[in-house]
């Protein structure tokens, strides 16, 4: 395999599992050095960083709350000093608890949106500085089907998802003329281990229902989101910016 992004370096958070492990592996395949982000399962995080110090490159976890800005700054400070400035910045952490209008508190509220969203300001606030020290970089933001009404019961995550689009777009037009794109990222239903399901208990997680939804026929693979993230971080990605990219075998959005 070509290794595109030798000589780079990568920060994925929420990498420890599922498409943020994925996305982890696939940087890793293309020679990046990768800072693996993980808070709530730090094992996970060790143990994917371990994997992608296996094929040839650099890999360490780290641990901070991505929603705290101070804990935010600290892990820009620890990445640089023992990777070196991020150039690739993958917002994937995010949370999804569901709660009707009427259950929804204001304080699931709050940390959905600071989770979701506030922690992708903050990590392009850090980060990006990185980028213009090296003189380019590539924000890759993970949204979701959320951002487009599709579930009910998720008007907090809905809105965070929304704002993550606007957030990515927005630094994508300030930052074009500095060689540094944004994009977002939009997975559809995605066959990964669900660590809350009590979150999804008001849905049909049956693959049944999920897989009638898509024109494809079948639930994605979080390689095949990995896939799409790892090209937006190489060259070959150079003229695409401000999109947002649905991986989601044809469902509508």
């Amino acid at each position: 395999m070509t290794r595109k992004l030798e000589g780079r370096v990568a920060l994925v958070t929420g990498g420890g599992k599922n498409i943020g492990r994925a996305i982890v592996l696939a940087l890793a395949d293309l020679g990046a050095g990768v800072a693996v982000h993980g808070l709530t399962d730090p094992a996970a995080a060790e143990a994917t960083a371990q994997d992608a110090a296996a094929k040839g490159g650099a890999a360490m976890a780290f641990t901070a709350d991505v929603a705290d800005y101070a804990e935010v700054e600290r892990l820009g400070q620890e990445v640089k000093d023992r990777l070196g400035p991020v150039e690739i910045l993958v917002s994937n952490a995010a949370i999804r608890p569901g709660a009707s209008l009427l259950e929804l508190t204001p304080e699931l509220w709050r940390r959905a949106m600071a989770v979701n969203l506030d922690a992708a300001f903050y990590l392009s606030k850090v980060f990006v500085p990185h980028m213009l020290e090296v003189g380019r970089g590539s924000i890759i933001t993970i949204g979701g089907p959320a951002a487009f009404g599709t579930s009910a019961d998720r008007a907090h995550v809905a809105a965070s998802k929304a704002g993550l689009i606007g957030l990515t777009k927005a630094l994508a037009t300030e930052f074009a003329d500095r060689h540094i794109r944004a994009n977002c990222v939009v997975p559809g239903t995605t066959d990964t281990e669900r660590a809350h399901p009590e979150w999804y208990a008001a849905q049909d997680l049956s693959q049944r229902s999920h897989v009638a939804k898509v024109p494809m026929g079948r639930l994605g693979t979080p390689e095949e989101v990995a896939a799409m993230c790892a090209f937006l971080a190489t060259d070959d990605a150079s003229f695409i910016t401000r999109q947002v990219i649905m991986v989601n075998g044809g469902a509508f959005l």
